[in-house]
């Protein structure tokens, strides 16, 4: 499976590993596992790992679109870790489709990214 998603500090954060090319069955399983989490914990604060990302295959961009207008309001703050212009760039893009503060973080800064998660939480 091209995503895997590990809950930390007890729920209230989610870190999700993106790999290789992402399929639409990959969103078949991530999707549900991902709603039982909002549904027992909440909003979330969401630590994305794409420094493994390779796109998405054919279907697999559109269950990634759904995805985000169903959970518009689900994720609180969202740090997008990656090692590509264009990840960094896709930071950018999805901010209007979502109510989450979202930052950007090259692949060497993911202490610094997970600090900003936490900072962000303590400060709620």
């Amino acid at each position: 499976m091209s995503i895997q998603m590990h809950p930390e500090n007890g729920g209230d954060l989610a870190v999700v590993e993106v790999r290789g090319k992402l399929t639409k069955a990959d969103y078949a399983t991530f999707i549900p596992a991902f709603e039982q989490l909002i549904q027992t914990k909440g909003k979330q604060r969401v630590l994305l790992d794409m420094s493994g990302f390779q796109g998405w295959a054919w279907g697999a961009a559109w269950e990634d679109l759904k995805f985000g207008v169903r959970h518009f309001s689900d994720i609180e703050q969202l740090a997008i870790v990656g090692e590509n212009r264009w990840q960094h760039c896709l930071a950018a893009f999805c901010k209007p489709f979502t109510k989450a503060q979202v930052r950007y973080f090259d692949s060497k800064e993911g202490t610094k990214a997970r600090a900003w998660l936490a900072k962000e939480q303590q400060a709620a």
